[in-house]
């Protein structure tokens, strides 16, 4: 992949601060939801979204590690949550924030990778793969395929 631009560290943690200000929206929007979901189909699904609010805690947690590595200092500001009354509803919201929370982290990926930081890209990885598998159970839930990653220039 070519890049327009090169990747600077400082580069680098302004873009990690996005990521980690979508890991607090994402903590915060399962809480709710999962607290707010209703209807026996539902409570299945309910129980996975508080697996996922600690488990988002913890990426917000290694992200926010990686900032102080490189440098920066961690945001403190979500980014907005969504809500609405109707649980499908609620469902597509996250679903859609995990596609674009996927996206965002295969372009840290990449630009962590240009400057040599090969170990964050490890962490990376590894957070990437919790949200696909976040979007696989959010998918399933509203009975749809995993729509595609959408193409976000990172």
């Amino acid at each position: 992949m070519t890049q327009t631009m090169a990747t600077t560290r400082e580069a680098l943690i302004e873009a990690l601060n996005g990521d980690l200000a979508r890991e607090y929206q994402a903590i915060i929007a399962y809480v709710n939801y999962s607290q707010v979901l209703k209807g026996a189909e539902y409570m299945s699904i309910a129980t996975e979204l508080e697996k996922h609010a600690g488990e988002e805690l913890s990426h917000a947690l290694l992200i926010a590690q990686q900032i102080d590595y490189l440098g920066g200092m961690p945001t403190v500001v979500p980014e907005p949550v969504r809500t609405s009354r109707d649980a499908r509803d609620m469902l597509r919201f996250d679903l859609d924030n995990e596609l674009v929370t996927i996206a965002n982290y295969r372009a840290r990926i990449r630009e962590a990778e240009s400057i040599g930081e090969f170990a964050m890209c490890e962490i990376l990885r590894e957070i990437s793969k919790d949200e696909q598998e976040h979007a696989i159970d959010l998918a399933t839930a509203l009975g749809i395929e995993v729509p595609p990653i959408p193409d976000i220039d990172g």
